[in-house]
Order: structure tokens, then C-alpha cells, then sequence
């Protein structure tokens, strides 16, 4: 997490390389699915949302973030 300028940065990483599934996509998963959620909430409360990929020591991974501007 970072405050800057009155915006708050969010971010997490994962071990998995691909590119996170677009919130659209994930809604065909159903409202059981056990996964696929979090991507979805974060694209309807954040100002903006994004992620690049990561490669680090031979791992390779993704960090997606978000930013929520005070108001």
C-alpha cells in the first residue's frame, strides 16, 4: 500500500504469469465459483486498476494494483 497525493495504491502479486481474466469473462463463472471475485470488486470501487508482469531470479509472476483517490 502507498498514499501519494491523495491517492491510495493497492497492490498484490501471484506466481502465475498470465494476464489477470477481464471482469466480463469472469461473470460467466457463476455466483458459486470459488474464484475470479476479487478482480470483479476491484474494478467496481477502484479509480483505476492495471497489472504488469513480473521476473524476478527465474520466477515469473504478475503484480496487479489499484488506486483509490480520496475525494
Amino acid at each position: 500500500m502507498r498514499w501519494s497525493a491523495g491517492v491510495l495504491r493497492i497492490g498484490a502479486w501471484d506466481a502465475d504469469p498470465e494476464p489477470p481474466q477481464a471482469p466480463e469473462a469472469l461473470q460467466r463463472l457463476g455466483e458459486l465459483a470459488e474464484e475470479g471475485r476479487g478482480l470483479a470488486l476491484v474494478r467496481a470501487c477502484a479509480d483505476l486498476w492495471g497489472w504488469h508482469p513480473l521476473s524476478r531470479h527465474g520466477n515469473r509472476g504478475k503484480y496487479v494494483w489499484c488506486e483509490l483517490a480520496a475525494v
